[in-house]
């Protein structure tokens, strides 16, 4: 898997904003066939940081109920990594927001 196809988007909740404030700590939804040495690999090499932690969890598939038939529908089940930097470091994307 190329690195570029590794990461998909950045998580902009305000759970991973304060993450990012508080404990230098950056959240991004990955391919679910990454693990942890790819994840490090692709924001090193994206970003330019040195990254100190990778932390990687499955987030389980969940059904909605939609419209007034109350239609079953199933969201897709995704992998999320949180990536803790080296102090210092920082990504652009998240500052300012």
């Amino acid at each position: 898997m190329h690195l570029y196809e590794v990461l998909k988007r950045p998580v902009m909740t305000e759970k991973s904003l304060i993450l990012a404030d508080e404990n230098n700590q950056y959240v991004f939804e990955v391919d679910r066939r990454a693990n942890k040495m790819q994840v490090r690999q692709a924001v090193e090499a994206r970003f330019g940081v040195t990254v100190t932690d990778v932390r990687i969890i499955n987030m389980k598939a969940k059904t909605r109920k939609r419209s007034l038939r109350q239609t079953a529908v199933r969201k897709a089940g995704w992998k999320k990594a949180i990536i803790t930097l080296a102090p210092g470091d920082s990504i652009q994307m998240f500052e300012g927001v």
